[in-house]
């Protein structure tokens, strides 16, 4: 059962904010027209991308991770809710379910959007967050590259399809880390 308020909401893109650069996931109301932006940070942006793309790695990445250790522990993930906004951070919870009781764990709405994805679960959206006004978002385009992605996750370029391009990436291309 969702809490009244609630309404369930679907990834409509992934751009980038014209005026900061950064990446903002916009959610859209699932039956209605209503809009949640949310800022996030490049590395959830690129975890999002890659599942609205269908990219598939050989090995794990965290959020896949993370999906695995939740069913392997006998856990079901039920829900995001993204619940509310103060001084400019928005709040999420996870709810999952584990021998009939749910079980309710803070997170950022960034990586709860990454896992929910994932787990093809859906994602609710406290009511009053919702907004009716347009934003001026540009398409994310992947780094280094020129050309603004549209919401099928292709670029303008037939030639070098979103998913095309993730496959492509070496771990090489975001740099080493050295302590």
């Amino acid at each position: 059962m969702i809490e009244q308020g609630m309404q369930e909401v679907t990834v409509a893109s992934l751009g980038l904010d014209k005026v900061s650069g950064a990446p903002v996931v916009i959610l859209k109301e699932k039956h209605g027209d209503r809009l949640l932006p949310i800022w996030i940070g490049p590395g959830e942006a690129s975890a999002i991308a890659m599942e609205l793309a269908g990219v598939q790695f050989a090995r794990p990445l965290t959020h896949d991770l993370f999906n695995a250790v939740v069913r392997g522990l006998g856990s079901a993930f039920v829900r995001v809710l993204i619940t509310k906004v103060i001084d400019n951070t928005y709040y999420a919870s996870l709810v999952f379910r584990r021998n009939g009781e749910f079980i309710s764990i803070d997170s950022r709405p960034s990586d709860s959007i990454a896992l929910a994805l994932r787990a093809e679960a859906p994602i609710y959206a406290e009511e009053s967050l919702l907004e009716t006004t347009e934003y001026d978002i540009e398409e994310a385009a992947p780094p280094e590259h020129e050309e603004p992605l549209l919401e099928s996750g292709t670029s303008e370029s037939p030639e070098e399809p979103l998913s095309d391009y993730l496959k492509g990436l070496d771990p090489e291309d975001f740099g080493r880390f050295d302590p």
